[in-house]
Parts: structure tokens; sequence; C-alpha cells
């Protein structure tokens, strides 16, 4: 955030859009579509002082402006690119373009849409709406410095065996048993954080970036499940987050950076009992699930020459 002294004080200050919609679709001569929906987010650092001191908006980018050039920028992309490559672009055109804009962070959603199979075919211009969300943040300053960052929103995975947690604290306000057999269940908020720090270092190798968000997806869950006529076993959400996270940081040079945060959604045992006692017992077969509260797990990892 840009910050100055201004009459006495420390000002720091920025403005920009949130929750512009766009979706783009591109069409290819054969006849099949392809379609993106994005939630785009804009901040603009800039020297803009006198708007907020006084009544001049001379150096002001209105926010107005900032949603059509979305839409504009959306237009102009006659070949599919990536979430990632749509924010480096925009961020890009807001510091060239602007005399005072100093630098800017465009972060974008992208909602999952999926090509429908139908007869065992894939649909030429069918989609249905998937789960995860792909993310990415994109601080690019007037210098062409930049900071890229990726991620997914909503990885919902679960395994019903493999998972235990023993050995932990216990006192008078513990009432949690040990066990080594218990489902795992969490939503994967995961970010990583490339080590291309400018505008000229990006790989120019198209949807780049959508491929390796797909391959980081891949060895996320991998290392979640293990193998699958085997599985592998969960001591903890703690030391299965830390695995996947290395597991990323081994698989992608690239990547200097990795944040997880993994809620641990219980699955409660059902028993049923009366004053008489136990009506039916379910044991290990028949589950409560809840989402509210839950177990909050996080943590980064990054490399040592990273300079994050």
């Amino acid at each position: 955030m840009a910050q100055e002294v201004v009459e006495g004080f420390k000002f720091e200050q920025r403005h920009g859009k949130e929750r512009v919609r766009v979706a783009r679709v591109w069409k290819t001569p054969q006849g099949r579509h392809f379609v993106v929906e994005w939630r785009v987010g804009i901040s603009l650092f800039s020297d803009c002082v006198n708007s907020y001191l006084r009544d001049d908006n001379s150096d002001i980018v209105a926010t107005d402006t900032m949603k059509n050039t979305v839409y504009a920028k959306a237009k102009e992309c006659s070949d599919i690119l990536s979430v990632e490559d749509f924010a480096i672009l925009l961020a890009k055109h807001f510091v060239s373009f602007y005399q005072k804009v100093t630098g800017a962070i465009v972060n974008i959603v992208e909602k999952p849409w999926e090509r429908v199979i139908v007869d065992g075919q894939p649909h030429e211009h069918g989609f249905k709406l998937g789960s995860e969300k792909h993310t990415a943040e994109a601080i690019v300053q007037k210098s062409g410095s930049l900071q890229l960052t990726s991620g997914i929103e909503g990885l919902s995975v679960l395994k019903t065996t493999q998972s235990g947690f023993v050995n932990f604290i216990r006192d008078k306000y513990t009432a949690l048993p040990d066990t080594r057999e218990r489902i795992l269940a969490t939503e994967v908020t995961a970010l990583w954080r490339y080590s291309y720090d400018s505008l000229y270092t990006l790989p120019q190798k198209p949807l780049y970036f959508t491929d390796k968000y797909l391959e980081v997806k891949t060895v996320l869950a991998d290392t979640f499940f293990g193998p699958p006529n085997r599985g592998v076993y969960s001591p903890s959400v703690q030391n299965t987050l830390y695995l996947m996270a290395k597991a990323t940081l081994n698989r992608f040079p690239d990547i200097a950076y990795v944040h997880l945060k993994m809620p641990n959604l219980h699955f409660l045992p059902v028993n049923i009992s009366n004053k008489d006692g136990p009506i039916v017992k379910f044991e290990d077969d028949v589950y409560l699930p809840t989402d509210e509260p839950h177990g909050s797990i996080q943590a980064s990892l990054s490399r040592l020459w990273s300079k994050l």
C-alpha cells in the first residue's frame, strides 16, 4: 500500500473495484466452444492524494473505468488464456496506461465450469459446474516487478480409513479419545507463489499456468490419499498438510512458497442410548457429519533461498 506523510500523519491509500464478474467464450473454426467465468478484484496504488485532501479528482482512475477495462481486455483476448495470464495482463495495463498508477493488484477467482460428457464424447458447447475454484493474484509494479500467486479454494477430500490421532496433550478439559482408525475429511485451501519476479521472466508457453494448476491439484490429492490399493496412514492433519506442501515444492522448481489451510471436518461415530443403556451401537460404520465446530490447521512452506 502506498504510504506517505500527509499533514503530519502517516497516510496509506489504494482504491479499486471488487467482484467484477465476466464470462468469456472462445469458439474454434471447428465449432468447439471454451468458456471461463471470472470474478475480478482490482486495487491500484496511485499518486492521487489530492482526491483525499481537497476537491481534486484529476489523478483518479474511476472504479467504473476499471470495471469496463475488465470487459474490454477480455474481449481483446482472441486466444484462450489462463486466469493467471489475464490477471497479469490487467495489472500490466493499469501500470503502463496510467501515469499516476505505480502498482496494481489483480485477484481473480475462476468458477469451475467443466465440459460435459454425453454418450462417452466431450460435448462441443455443454458445460457443468464443478467444485473447487482456481484463484490467481498478480501484483505488478511500474518497474515490471511481479509477484504471482495461484491457488485452490474448496478442494473437498475424504478418506474413510488410514487416519488416526494419538498421544496428544491430555488434561482435565480433554474428552477426545485416542484413535488409530477414523475418517479424515477436509476442504483444502491452497496458495502457491511462483519464483518469477518480473514480467520478463514469465514462461511463454500458452496455458502454462492452467496446466500447472491441474498438476499441483493432482500432487496435493495424491499425497493426501496415497496409493490406490493401500492408501497412506495419516497420524494427524498437521503431518498430512506438511507432506502435501513438501511434495508440491519438491515437484515444481518454479514454486517458491506454499500455504495450506485444512480444517478437520469431523465425522462422529453414532451411538444411541437411553436410560437402560445402548439401543444400537453403530461403532465404525454410521457417522454424524459435522462442519462446525472444526479443527483449524494451516501452515506455510518455502524454499530457503526464497525472498518471500
